[in-house]
């Protein structure tokens, strides 16, 4: 990664605390594996099903911005959103 450019965990807590009512509950764990990075996202339990959304579309989106930004470092990347 470039100097100067956002850290994926640091992509996924920007959106994500732009989703949410309580920014403040929002965690992103990053979990470092063998062959893929697991992203952990914890929210409020109010806000989790703005972080998901109908049929999974918000989160589904989030994933692909994940994988987008991962793809130039040869990253492989999953996220996860936690309850």
């Amino acid at each position: 990664m470039a100097a100067g450019e956002p850290s994926i965990a640091e992509l996924l807590d920007f959106v994500v605390r732009n989703l949410v009512d309580d920014a403040e509950a929002v965690q992103i764990a990053e979990k470092p594996g063998r062959r893929v990075t697991v992203y952990e996202i914890t929210v409020a339990r109010g806000d989790w099903g703005k972080v998901i959304g109908k049929e999974g579309r918000i989160a589904n989106a989030i994933r692909t911005l994940a994988k987008a930004a991962a793809t130039p470092m040869q990253q492989h990347v999953a996220v996860e959103i936690m309850t």
